[in-house]
């Protein structure tokens, strides 16, 4: 394990730093870090925060002190074994890439020198890990995305992105939730509504499980939309040994 940092970040919160690169190895303890705190279900503790590198812990310091946090953690730390983490689940996320959805695919075909085709089938053919959810409601910062189509972003940022966009930036993929501004080159759009601050879990997905882009075509991604306004669809999971039904429902 990577040698750790215990960083005070005000009076009612402190960061654990891993290191500072970003690495899949380090995510994970990360978030075995997380995962075992709320097992412990320690008196005092607020929220607990992931990011690519570092776990930000908020505490009640009227309950548990900054020192006594910290001292628990250093055991904590010293008896977690990323070896064994449980297997985080993998959502499917449909996409329509393309059409009306994707209007930076063309331009990728000049940047990556691929196919519309080629880009589709390396983008849609990984399962993304979401090292942190951050910049919007339910922005999944995904790592693994092929080099040879990693794109730069747009010179000039749109002011308006429409929520379920799917785009890539540089050497990173991911989906705008709700609408927003932003440079991400749109290779596509989700017809799924990925925050959603009446249901029970307004976000679908969390730091540490996995993203698998489906490709659908223009017919199907409407049916499928119009089944989620209706509250018909619940999101697909998948683990190592089975694929299952499950999440919320739209």
């Amino acid at each position: 394990m990577s040698e750790v940092h215990y960083l005070a970040s005000g009076d009612t919160a402190l960061t654990v730093d891993f290191g500072n690169i970003i690495s899949e190895t380090i995510n994970q303890q990360v978030m075995a870090l997380r995962d075992e705190i709320t097992k412990q279900n320690w008196n005092g503790i607020v929220a607990t925060v992931p990011t690519f590198r570092s776990l930000f812990i908020q505490y009640d310091p009227c309950v548990l002190s900054h020192e006594e946090l910290c001292r628990r953690l250093e055991t904590l730390h010293l008896t977690l074994n990323t070896k064994h983490l449980p297997v985080h689940r993998i959502i499917e996320i449909p996409v329509c890439y393309g059409a009306r959805f994707g209007p930076d695919l063309r331009d990728g075909e000049k940047l990556t020198g691929l196919s519309a085709d080629e880009i589709i089938a390396l983008h849609s053919g990984h399962n993304y890990r979401i090292y942190m959810l951050g910049f919007l409601p339910g922005f999944p910062y995904l790592g693994g995305l092929d080099e040879r189509i990693c794109m730069p972003r747009l010179a000039t940022p749109r002011t308006r992105i429409p929520a379920g966009s799917v785009g890539i930036g540089g050497s990173q993929t991911g989906i705008y939730p709700v609408d927003s501004p932003g440079g991400w080159r749109l290779i596509g759009a989700t017809p799924l509504t990925l925050y959603d601050p009446s249901r029970e879990h307004p976000i679908p997905y969390k730091s540490g499980d996995y993203i698998r882009f489906v490709p659908v075509d223009i017919s199907d991604y409407y049916d499928i939309r119009r089944e989620a306004e209706r509250g018909a669809y619940s999101f697909r999971f998948l683990d190592a040994s089975a694929v299952s039904e499950g999440g919320d429902t739209l």
